[in-house]
């Protein structure tokens, strides 16, 4: 057997060792840890969670999660930083030039989500309507859903939206009718421009934007601090 695969069948092994972690809810081969991650990337850069504001300077953040300011009433990651794979911020980019135009700017309010904070929610409020099921996974364990709102630049304020974030009421359904035109046209706008550039919204949360061809991209459960 050549050498260098013999090498490289070994790291892989070892890499499939680090990554064996048992999990409750779902087949543990499907949830890939940081050793498998780095793998992937070195085959597909595509792969890779970046850092959302490095490639967008002039993004809002306002990490619920790194906060207690959430439903979850406690910090869920040790880092207020932002991720999702290149191709989501690449896309994030385009949205931001163009809403820039208008005078607007995007909030982002959670980004790339490790799996293991997937179980965490559900245990907390297994409610499927507004947090993840973990025997599927999220489309944030994979770093390809945003949960964002519009701002105005000058002023920094959010535009009126139909609910806060991480709201469970009916008022946060993406096609909610029963309110005022203002908040309407706020949340078509951001619809319509986030689907112009890949993005769907998910029915049950206005904020919550998935990326088209989410399916390549696996789950992980990797900590926001080890990227």
């Amino acid at each position: 057997m050549n050498h260098r695969y013999l090498i490289l069948l070994i790291f892989v092994a070892c890499a499939l060792r680090v990554n064996a972690q048992h999990y409750k809810y779902i087949d543990s081969t499907k949830i890939y840890g940081i050793a498998r991650y780095k793998l992937q990337v070195k085959a597909n850069p595509d792969k890779q969670l970046v850092e959302i504001k490095k490639y967008i300077p002039e993004i809002i953040l306002d990490l619920r999660y790194a906060t207690t300011n959430n439903f979850m009433h406690r910090r869920m990651y040790t880092r207020a930083k932002a991720y999702a794979r290149l191709p989501v911020v690449k896309a994030l980019q385009q949205v931001e030039a163009e809403l820039k135009m208008q005078g607007l700017g995007i909030k982002i309010y959670d980004a790339y989500r490790p799996y293991s904070v997937t179980v965490n929610f559900y245990e907390m409020a297994p409610d499927t309507n507004f947090v993840a099921d973990p025997r599927k996974g999220s489309k944030h364990n994979r770093g390809c859903a945003i949960d964002l709102s519009l701002i105005n630049i000058k002023t920094g304020k959010e535009l009126d939206m139909p609910t806060g974030f991480d709201s469970f009421s009916r008022k946060a359904g993406a096609n909610y009718m029963d309110l005022p035109p203002q908040q309407i046209a706020n949340r078509e706008l951001l619809k319509t421009i986030m689907a112009k550039y890949g993005f769907r919204v998910i029915s049950t949360e206005w904020w919550h934007y998935d990326f088209t061809g989410w399916e390549k991209y696996e789950l992980l459960d990797i900590p926001v601090q080890a990227l």
